[in-house]
């Protein structure tokens, strides 16, 4: 009789931003074996202190450089929205459509202390359609389809081949409204800024701060919401 060993298993996922802990608490009833959550690095160690031996550690989004120590003796994943070694680094999302690029793939990378410099297990195809946070939601969503492949198949992961392109994070003052471009670039910036906890699309006037939401584009027109309050004195 075939018998599953990651009905065995314990898993790990370390991740932060609300629609990814959704992701892991709609997914992980269906998920085999043991699943567990941190959210912050002190419960990442604490966990692994404890005596926890995750066959695994996924890191669906995490704002933290993860210690050698962990890196060096657990298999960790990490996932990024880049078809690396092209988009390493900070900002991806935003670095790709402000190229204008409208389809990406989404990379299950196992985790070096370069910068998603590390061997790939899998990529899916990712579309940058919709606002960032719909495509937050739907690369959420995704990583599990990858978790899953890589939970039942346990795969080598292979080398990054080709020259690798590196992103710079951007800085929120980027988010300021272009001064020059088309109505498409205008609407892109607006929308590749517009998700939870990222600095939304602005422009200052005078005294007061426009920021920008809900960016729509309509033939010869960008509609959006905005909302307006008193700049705070830099």
């Amino acid at each position: 009789m075939e018998i599953n060993l990651s009905m065995n298993q314990d898993y790990l996922v370390a991740t932060i931003k609300p629609w990814n802990l959704a992701a892991f608490e709609r997914h992980r009833p269906s998920l085999p074996g043991r699943w567990h959550l941190a959210e912050t690095p002190d419960q990442l160690s604490q966990l692994l202190t404890q005596g926890l031996r995750p066959r695994y550690i996924f890191f669906p989004h995490w704002s933290w450089k993860v210690p050698a120590a962990i890196t060096e003796n657990y298999e960790c994943v990490c996932f990024h929205m880049t078809d690396v070694p092209f988009g390493r680094g900070g900002s991806p999302l935003q670095n790709l459509i402000a190229r204008g690029i409208e389809q990406t793939r989404l990379s299950a990378l196992r985790m070096v202390q370069e910068l998603d410099a590390g061997p790939v297990y899998i990529k899916n195809d990712l579309s940058l359609q919709g606002s960032a946070q719909e495509i937050f939601a739907r690369a959420a969503e995704q990583v599990y389809t990858l978790i899953r492949w890589i939970v039942a198949n346990e795969p080598q992961p292979l080398p990054q081949e080709g020259e690798a392109v590196v992103f710079s994070r951007r800085t929120a003052a980027q988010s300021r409204l272009p001064e020059a471009g088309t109505l498409r670039q205008l609407y892109d910036h607006i929308r590749m800024l517009d998700a939870e906890g990222y600095p939304v699309a602005f422009l200052d006037y005078g005294p007061w701060r426009l920021e920008l939401r809900d960016a729509h584009l309509d033939g010869k027109e960008v509609q959006a919401r905005i909302t307006i309050t008193i700049r705070e004195e830099s």
